[in-house]
């Protein structure tokens, strides 16, 4: 058996914001606190080892020296990429240029600490 991805741990200037941010985009949910201020997200009624890679929020002091090595592609569910994008920005997420011609069928953005990602066009199923 192979392993797979169960969780994503993101370091965090605030991880208050940055876990209520990716709730609201994921649809997830709070399950754990950690004693060092750690916050653990998933889907609903499931948290870790479910189907769907829980975040952990880590607190960490250290600044984001440049651009992420690895990062999330997310996909809408139920609107287009267009809707899907208006709702990201109002979240707090915001246009990131990595070096994109402008042609790309995705879109980059970076949530409210700076942590780049992208906005696929295909949409998916629900889990």
């Amino acid at each position: 058996m192979a392993s797979r991805i169960s969780e994503l741990v993101i370091d965090a200037a605030d991880p208050e914001r940055l876990a209520a941010f990716w709730s609201e985009v994921l649809g997830y949910v709070e399950f754990h606190r950690e004693e060092d201020g750690s916050i653990h997200i998933g889907p609903p009624g499931v948290g870790f080892g479910g189907p769907q890679p829980t975040l952990v929020l880590s607190p960490s002091r250290d600044p984001r020296p440049r651009k992420l090595r690895l990062h999330i592609d997310v996909s809408p569910v139920d609107r287009d990429q267009d809707a899907e994008l208006e709702r990201l920005l109002a979240l707090g997420a915001r246009p990131a240029d990595v070096g994109q011609t402008g042609s790309e069928s995705w879109h980059v953005l970076a949530d409210p600490e700076g942590n780049e990602f992208c906005l696929l066009r295909t949409r998916v199923r629900p889990v």
